[in-house]
């Protein structure tokens, strides 16, 4: 058990049960024992792999995707290119790399970076050493804003809820023999799942993002205002519905309670609050990544990047293009979003 799991128990102990929201933040960015404020968690060396760590494909086509964008919007000067969680900044460098032969691309760039973790933002002061950092987005300049999220909103704390009639009882974390365990608050109607009543029945559990609606109204504001589009890639479905509450440590799934800040704590997206809290910006249809990945080209890059390969190197590049492409790997569980100004066309790749 962690240091931070005894913290924990004190403050249950001292305050009462906790939410899950609670839970993953303090899991999550505890400023010391916090699991973004201690480690690299990318890679093949951490406890997981995202799509810009696979292959060099994903970040290239993203870039070409938004500069396209930016083109059909009239080449707007200058622009932020913006990224939400940008890891290791692996898929931004990617981004730039492909976009370099983008006439006037470069020359009107602006970089930002969305990260609150300091530890994370050393390591992409490495790949892009012209970003400029935000702890949150509301700090982003007033221009034409491009903007990438790639497995950032699934990583938001959430709150769980059961329906129990025309009410709702919230899992909460408490203790129990020493030991962090979930539980149940008392019944009550909830004003946020008001409308969830219509499609849910009693037992039915529903994940709530309260982080999701400020930020997603941000971007809708920005790219009305100003102009832009936006590429969210995550793992989830149209509405939530179940426990999609999940760790992961070295590769492996584990109890998401057995050790607080030492396992990455994720949970699907909502891709249908999403799309509730985008206005005044449209949002286009919800697109499984291996389609978006497919209608942007990656088989003629995959095939072009190949010529050079052989043996093992032509062995693993082949894998990546299936694991971020094919239904039973990546290309089916995520998804893609796009949020675009309402006097432009959804990003390539994407549709109305």
């Amino acid at each position: 058990m962690s240091d931070l799991a005894d913290i924990l128990k004190a403050r249950i102990a001292n305050h009462g049960p906790i939410t899950v929201a609670d839970y993953m933040a303090e899991c999550l960015m505890h400023p010391t024992l916090g699991y973004y404020a201690t480690r690299d968690p990318f890679g093949r060396k951490g406890d997981f792999i995202t799509a810009p760590e696979i292959s060099q494909m994903f970040g290239e086509l993203l870039g070409l995707c938004l500069a396209q964008a930016w083109i059909h919007q009239g080449s707007p000067a200058p622009f932020a290119l913006a990224e939400l969680g940008p890891g290791r900044g692996t898929l931004m460098a990617d981004m730039l790399r492909a976009t370099k032969a983008v006439p006037g691309f470069h020359a009107a760039v602006e970089v930002h970076f969305i990260e609150a973790s300091a530890h994370l933002r050393e390591l992409q002061a490495q790949a892009v050493p012209d970003a400029q950092w935000h702890s949150d987005i509301g700090s982003l300049p007033d221009l034409p804003l491009f903007l990438v999220a790639n497995e950032f909103f699934d990583a938001l704390p959430i709150r769980q809820f059961t329906r129990d009639g025309q009410g709702w009882r919230e899992r909460v974390v408490g203790v129990d023999d020493n030991a962090l365990v979930l539980g149940l608050s008392a019944a009550a109607p909830i004003a946020l799942l008001e409308h969830r009543l219509e499609d849910t029945k009693d037992g039915d559990l529903v994940e709530i993002c309260s982080g999701l609606g400020p930020i997603i109204a941000e971007i809708g504001r920005l790219i009305d205002a100003n102009g832009g589009a936006a590429l969210i890639i995550d793992y989830g479905d149209w509405s939530s519905l179940g426990d999609t509450l999940q760790a992961l440590k070295d590769h492996e799934s584990c109890d998401p309670l057995a050790a607080p800040g030492e396992a990455d704590l994720t949970a699907h997206v909502d891709f249908a609050e999403i799309a509730r809290h985008a206005a005044p910006a449209k949002f286009s249809r919800v697109t499984p990544q291996g389609m978006f990945l497919e209608r942007l080209g990656i088989t003629q890059r995959a095939q072009n990047l190949a010529r050079g390969l052989g043996g093992e190197a032509l062995k693993s590049h082949i894998a990546a293009h299936r694991r971020l492409t094919h239904p039973d790997e990546m290309g089916r569980l995520f998804k893609v979003i796009g949020l675009y100004h309402k006097s432009a066309n959804p990003p390539p790749g994407l549709s109305q």
